[in-house]
């Protein structure tokens, strides 16, 4: 296999996901029984906005084939031209920025750095920018060319630091499952599903699978929980354990308001609470002194509370982290009310389908056994330690079917690509934050006077491409962990934060298993965008509201801040120009002339990207008043407009290759809805 072949590979969309290709889908006999699933939940929907991404039962992207793509434009004069403007654009971008991201070291004497290495780097830093001084503390000591590392994002640097201990675990926890099944097989005589029969059916082994994994799961869980949050583990139990008891203890229609009320209220409470500190508790329970304290550096001494807070395991703050866990929490609750409304026999029964073959869509809105809604499952699901941290998030449906059968998507030969991935997308994180000191300057209150209108704009561009990163690596990092255990969730970042146009499809592949479970939990019951009562300006304003809903509760899960709360806000805002665009533009009217089509929808592009660079700057770089310094910075004179205009010209570039490589990718029959 040649490098340029193997790269292809590397980077295809078959490596990321197969959801996306359809390489592991079922053959076409089973997957035309499988299209139609019975409707057993609120969520279950395949139209509009809802669709399954990938591709169709017969090889063509839903509602669109490869007849509808137009021809290559690869080798067209156009493109020509739009290639010399992104070889131009992309290096002074990059150079922009590294310009800005330079010390000075007074007088070079060439006899005191022998080593080319450090030549190269003294060269490098000669050209310095006078902003230097007031960031220099957030940068730590790096390893590449005598650079030093932009470590400054606390987010980031806490998964940066323990990568050596997270890979190390990575290799553990699979080999010890592997050791554990081999020592406890699958044995007929041990287990009670297979002791009825001299025979053991397909199904009955498939059960006894759930059994050994999920034997396995809840006892390293509850190790790993240990180690991660110590004495807090038992409030972490705690919540499980009422969650649960809403699920089982009320009457079916109580359950979906009452799950949703008690985990928006957790969310509240454990940041309002800080995590429920042992020693509040204490005092709130008269074992000491004074009003219920909420802080966590009380003295040993001062009661049992603050000798229990001081075991606070690798994690102490569990409640930062533990809104990934809300999301399972809801999605256990949920998908067992919806299991209640099935009536009959089983829908695999009645569809005649093969449950080791079933697609993606079939094993979440197909509902698990009876059986399978028991605590013990619950606690495995939940607190899955390869998706505790972070996600990926899979819902309860799909978590058990996938532990009594292991998706034909997971192979060595895809998973060690995947891994190979990750560490290209580790590698080029490590160059930016060496070389592109975005974060700290901007965490550093500059004088954004003092740069450029392009060095402003580029600042805010690689900030978020640093963010883009900086959540790309953990979810990679534990989906990796997942897939060498037997799981396959869904890839979380879909297209790379620079191949984004579409404010709608951007929410779809950023996030994406948070974006399917908004869809499926929240979007799809209050009434999507094309369920009943969502037809006409009527619906349309429904459907905008229940965007601003759903955005809402988006920001309100991140934290609790304004900032978020109003990037929600702006999100839902912002969508609204690409709505109102597509009624006054509908691609119906311009059949017979695409290329002015594409010009048309290039020139909307433009503006979506800007409004989707300022909604998330100020959602989670800069604030809503560093947003308004830099516009002011880039608007505030002449030679800004200049720059502004521009840079328009250079996005409206941007937006055909991406309309481009989507029709590429619709040649090959994949629609990615992103």
């Amino acid at each position: 296999m040649s490098l340029l072949s193997y790269s292809k590979r590397l980077f295809s969309l078959d490596t990321l996901d197969t959801r996306f290709t359809g390489s592991s889908w079922p053959p076409s006999s089973t997957a035309s029984s499988s299209e139609k699933p019975q409707r057993l939940d609120p969520a279950k929907s395949v139209t509009g906005l809802d669709a399954q991404d990938g591709v169709s039962k017969a090889g063509q992207p839903h509602g669109k084939g490869k007849d509808d793509a137009g021809p290559s434009k690869w080798a067209t004069p156009e493109f020509f031209l739009y290639y010399i403007v992104i070889g131009t654009a992309v290096p002074l971008m990059l150079k922009s920025v590294y310009d800005v991201s330079q010390r000075t070291l007074g007088l070079y004497d060439p006899e005191r750095f022998r080593s080319t290495s450090q030549r190269f780097s003294i060269n490098c830093h000669l050209a310095s920018h006078p902003t230097y001084s007031k960031y220099e503390h957030f940068l730590s000591p790096g390893w590449i060319l005598g650079r030093k590392v932009d470590n400054s994002d606390q987010q980031y640097s806490g998964f940066r630091d323990n990568i050596p201990y997270m890979l190390i675990l990575l290799m553990v926890h699979p080999s010890l499952r592997r050791v554990y099944e081999f020592f406890y097989p699958v044995d007929r005589r041990k287990n009670q599903a297979l002791q009825k029969t001299d025979q053991s059916t397909p199904g009955q082994q498939a059960d006894a699978r759930v059994d050994r994994r999920v034997r396995f799961d809840v006892g390293f869980a509850s190790i790993y929980l240990l180690a991660l949050h110590g004495t807090s583990a038992l409030k972490v139990l705690a919540i499980l354990y009422v969650n649960f008891s809403i699920a089982k203890g009320l009457p079916r229609s109580y359950v979906p308001l009452a799950t949703w009320v008690f985990n928006i209220g957790i969310l509240f409470a454990n940041e309002l609470c800080k995590g429920y500190p042992y020693a509040g508790i204490a005092q709130l329970l008269g074992a000491g002194s004074g009003a219920f304290d909420t802080s966590s550096d009380l003295k040993a001494d001062k009661n049992w509370g603050a000798l229990l807070d001081s075991y606070g395991g690798l994690l102490p703050r569990w409640e930062v982290l533990f809104n990934i866990t809300v999301l399972r929490l809801i999605s256990f609750n949920l998908d067992y009310c919806w299991s209640l409304n099935r009536v009959g026999g089983s829908p695999l029964e009645k569809k005649q389908l093969d449950q080791s073959m079933l697609s993606e869509r079939n094993r979440v809105d197909i509902p698990a056994k009876s059986e399978d809604y028991s605590f013990r499952n619950y606690f495995a699901y939940v607190l899955y330690s390869p998706l505790y941290l972070a996600g990926p998030i899979l819902t309860f449906n799909d978590f058990i079917s996938q532990l009594r059968y292991t998706p034909r998507s997971i192979s060595r030969d895809r998973t060690t690509l995947y891994g190979i991935r990750f560490l290209v997308s580790l590698l080029t994180m490590e160059v930016m934050l060496h070389f592109l000191y975005a974060v700290a300057i901007s965490k550093s209150q500059p004088a954004w006077d003092l740069y450029t209108p392009f060095q402003l704009s580029m600042l805010g561009y690689f900030n978020l491409h640093i963010i883009w990163l900086k959540l790309l690596l953990p979810w990679r990092f534990f989906r990796l962990w997942a897939l060498l255990d037997g799981i396959d969730p869904p890839e979380n970042m879909v297209r790379c934060m620079s191949d984004n146009y579409s404010a709608l499809a951007f929410w779809r592949g950023w996030h994406r298993s948070f974006n399917r479970w908004i869809v499926r939990y929240i979007y799809i019951p209050l009434g999507g965008s094309g369920g009943p009562g969502t037809r006409g300006s009527g619906g349309k304003a429904r459907a905008v509201f229940n965007m601003l809903v759903v955005f809402t509760f988006v920001a309100l899960w991140h934290d609790i801040q304004l900032n978020l709360l109003i990037w929600g806000w702006l999100v839902t805002l912002f969508v609204l120009p690409e709505v109102l665009a597509g009624y006054a533009f509908p691609q119906r009217k311009w059949k017979d002339n695409p290329g002015a089509y594409r010009m048309i929808c290039g020139v909307g592009a433009v503006g979506n990207i800007l409004m989707m660079m300022a909604a998330n700057l100020v959602g989670f770089a800069v604030g809503l008043d560093g947003l308004r310094d830099l516009v002011r910075g880039i608007v505030g004179s002449y030679a800004g407009l200049v720059f502004l205009a521009a840079a328009c010209v250079a996005l409206f570039v941007g937006a055909q290759v991406m309309f481009e490589l989507r029709e590429h990718e619709l040649r090959h029959g994949i629609k990615l809805k992103c």
